[in-house]
This record gives structure tokens, C-alpha cells and sequence, in this order.
């Protein structure tokens, strides 16, 4: 089969484009999925930078966003059938932990990330536990339902459970013109949020206007968080949705009102923040860190998808064998939404 794979851990000329890699073989329970298109995450990045926490064998095939059609069957399999379209939930878990058993299998003590810790979907195909599978909602074309499940499960998880999000508060959306900070523009807006996001360019800013944001504020202002209170009459946010990092995590402490709630899922700028932990204390404040989310919630999601009234947002489509330059744009930073390639 046609795959991208690193022999390697490095930068982008890591990934090499190959044909005649072995099919993955189906076992009981399982499903083998003929990909048709796979969305790029940061993670795909950490990966193939060979960040330790992932342990990924060599050679691998990095994607965790993957939506094809089911082209074989394992034993045991049941209610599903060969052709029918699916997206996958990225996370497989044992079944068995006491996370597993809470139904909080994102926090499985064997969790693996279809992409990271196992093959992934920059290949023709990959094979992966029934309990993955989703429907793919008949609206979507398989880019469009591949850009949606790591960003959109993240951004819920974050927003409807951890920060337990009400109408009418404010939320500051942190690069709002990548992935997961578009989608949590439009999760927010549908609970009813007032929505501040920031960006980087008048052209991302306005992408973001578009999405329904009520203030788009430019992050490399030296004064975006005086910008932000002034639009809260100098109250501040009820929560911030934060994946950024060391650069931005102090200010976003201080833009906490009381009761409020800060979510994070990244680090892109780095990894150590300092923050007055007084602010924390004093104001009741409260620190969520997420990963990923939980099937279930994946589940919640696809009715509004279903609807329309939550869209995947793609910025780009490249060919597989072009996976090499969709990372060289994943990294400049120059993008909006959702990069993917198409299988």
C-alpha cells in the first residue's frame, strides 16, 4: 500500500512517501479502514520530533484524523458492513482500568493515540478496534468529516465538561485561527457564550469574526489582555481556552475573573508558565488540563454535525505524497482551521 512514514525522529524531510508497504492484517474485533483522507494535529508534529512521552516505534505512520470506508471485517465484528463511511475515534483503550470502567477511557492506563503510539492514517490503510468507529455524517465530504474529530472532541471536552461552560459568560478563545481554536469559537457560540478570540493577522481575525466571534483581538499587540478587559468592562473571563503556553499563560490567569476557569491542552510556545498563585486562591480560580475527550462526547458532537451547526473549517488539501509540504504550512503557522491530506 501507498503510506507516508518516518524511519526517523526530525524535521519534515523525515517523512518519506512509499509504495509497497504491508497491509495491515484485520484480527478479531477489529475493522481495516481504507482511508480516504487524514487531517494533520500538532501532535503529528511532537511525533515525528520524537517527543518521549509517546514512545512511537520506528518506522511509523503518523495521523490521528482519519475518515474513510470499511474495506474488511474481523470476527466477532457486528453492525457494520463493507463500504460503509466512518470517521474514528483517535483514542484506543483496554476496556478494563478503572478509567475505562468510569467511561473516562481518554485517561486509560494503556491509552493509545491511533498516530502517535500506533499506525495512523497517512497510509491507504490502517486497522483499528470496532469501538472506533463513527458514522461519518452523510453531509461531509471525507475531508470536511476529517478535519472535525481530535479538534472538536478536544474543544468539547475542554469547554461543555471541564469548564463547564454557561450561556452568557465570556470566553477567551486563544488562537483562534488554528484547529481546535476554531472549533471551540463555534462549540462556545453554540452554548451561547460571548466570545473573545484571538489571532495573529487582520486576515485571521476576520476569519474569525466570520466563525461568530463577538471580539477578535491580534495576540501580538504588546496590549491584546487590556483589550480584552476593556470589552469585559474590566471584569475579565469567565474562562479561557488556552493551548498556547508560556507566552500567554500569565496574562490569561490575570484575565480570570472570580469563579473563573482556564482549560489547556498545549504548549506550543513552551512548556514552563509562571503565574502569581495568588490570583488562583483569591479568586477561586480553577486549572483544567485536557486530553482529548471521551467517546461519548465524540458521540454528542455528531448531531450538530449532522445539522450544520457545527462545520468543519479546511484551510488546505494536499495529495499524500505532498505530506512533506502540508507540515512545512502546519509549522509556518500560515493556515486557518484544518490542513488535510486526501489518500
Amino acid at each position: 500500500m501507498r503510506a507516508v512514514r518516518i524511519h526517523e525522529f526530525g524535521g519534515a524531510d523525515k517523512l518519506i512517501y512509499e509504495e509497497g508497504v504491508p497491509e495491515p492484517s484485520v484480527g478479531a474485533g477489529e475493522v481495516k479502514v481504507r482511508v480516504r483522507a487524514c487531517a494533520l494535529n500538532h501532535l503529528d508534529i511532537w511525533v515525528r520530533n520524537g517527543i518521549p512521552a509517546y514512545k512511537t516505534p520506528l518506522p511509523h505512520i503518523l495521523g490521528s484524523d482519519v475518515a474513510g470506508e470499511i474495506t474488511d471485517i474481523g470476527e466477532g465484528v457486528r453492525g457494520w458492513g463493507k463500504g460503509d463511511e466512518v470517521i474514528l475515534y483517535p483514542v484506543i483503550s483496554c476496556g478494563k482500568c478503572r478509567f475505562c470502567k468510569m467511561g473516562r477511557e481518554n485517561l486509560c492506563r494503556e491509552v493509545q493515540v491511533i498516530g502517535a503510539h500506533r499506525p495512523g492514517g497517512y497510509a491507504e490503510y490502517l486497522v483499528v478496534p470496532e469501538r472506533n468507529l463513527l458514522h461519518k455524517p452523510t453531509n461531509l465530504s471525507f475531508e470536511e468529516a476529517a478535519a472535525y474529530p481530535l479538534v472538536f472532541l478536544t474543544a468539547w471536552h475542554m469547554l461543555i465538561t471541564k469548564a463547564r461552560l454557561q450561556p452568557g459568560e465570556w470566553v477567551l478563545v486563544m488562537g483562534g485561527s488554528s484547529g481546535v481554536g476554531s472549533a471551540a469559537i463555534q462549540i462556545a457560540k453554540l452554548r451561547g457564550a460571548l466570545v473573545i478570540a484571538t489571532a495573529g493577522s487582520e486576515a485571521k481575525l476576520e476569519r474569525c469574526r466570520e466563525l461568530g466571534t463577538d471580539l477578535a483581538v491580534n495576540h501580538n499587540d504588546p496590549e491584546w489582555h487590556r483589550q480584552v478587559r476593556e470589552a469585559t468592562e474590566g471584569e475579565g473571563v469567565d474562562v479561557v481556552f488556552e493551548h498556547v503556553g508560556q507566552a500567554v499563560f500569565d496574562a490569561c490567569i490575570r484575565l480570570l475573573n472570580k469563579g473563573g476557569r482556564l482549560v489547556t491542552c498545549g504548549a506550543t510556545t513552551g512548556a514552563e508558565a509562571k503565574f502569581d498563585i495568588r490570583y488562583v486562591f483569591s479568586r477561586e480560580l480553577e486549572i483544567h488540563g485536557t486530553y482529548i475527550g471521551t467517546r461519548t462526547e465524540l458521540e454528542q458532537i455528531l448531531p450538530h454535525m449532522v445539522a450544520g451547526r457545527l462545520k468543519p473549517i479546511v484551510d488546505s488539501v494536499f495529495d499524500l505524497r505532498e505530506a512533506r509540504a502540508a507540515h512545512e504550512k502546519l509549522e509556518s503557522r500560515d493556515f486557518f482551521g484544518k490542513i488535510v491530506l486526501r489518500v
